[in-house]
């Protein structure tokens, strides 16, 4: 399989996840936190970093430059992911209060400021609304980020560029 098409695929992956999140949020009426926000912004950066890489599929530096946005953006969803499960598995008396919502937040305060006061977290984010074979969706886009980055990265560190086809009369 070719670098582009292992992007491609990657993108597909993203773009699977991406649907199933608006799927839960409008088909399963399941509101989305504001670390859940933030994972589905982390995702949506992985599936544009993998489109891209697809479409110029570049070889030398350029690849490189695809790799590391690749790995940042499924290494910070993962965290993200990760610190939104740590909540969920908080004993309940240690459960921070709730917060006003993200829209509130972003109106209201400086990006600095609601970013630590997301990821200090909320009552909300502790909240299962949802699972699946035992694991709630926070587990799962752990999962699913940590697989299509890390075959993201070797994709595009080790997989071979088709070849190019010679164009002359």
């Amino acid at each position: 399989m070719t670098r582009r098409a292992l992007n491609l695929t990657g993108f597909a992956g993203s773009s699977a996840l991406m649907a199933y999140a608006l799927y839960a949020q409008y088909g399963l009426d399941l509101t989305p936190c504001p670390l859940c926000v933030f994972q589905r912004v982390g995702v949506i950066a992985l599936g544009l970093g993998f489109l891209l890489a697809a479409v110029q599929n570049p070889s030398g530096w350029g690849r490189h430059i695809y790799t590391a946005f690749i790995g940042l953006a499924a290494g910070g969803t993962a965290a993200v992911a990760a610190r939104h499960l740590w909540l969920q598995n908080l004993p309940p008396d240690r459960v921070p209060a709730c917060g006003p919502d993200l829209g509130y937040l972003l109106e209201t305060l400086p990006l600095g400021d609601v970013l630590r006061q997301v990821f200090t977290g909320s009552g909300e984010c502790a909240t299962i609304d949802w699972s699946f074979l035992g694991l709630s969706m926070p587990a799962w886009v752990l999962i699913a980020v940590t697989v299509i980055g890390l075959a993201g990265l070797a994709a595009n560190l080790l997989a071979k560029s088709a070849p190019a086809t010679d164009k002359r009369a």
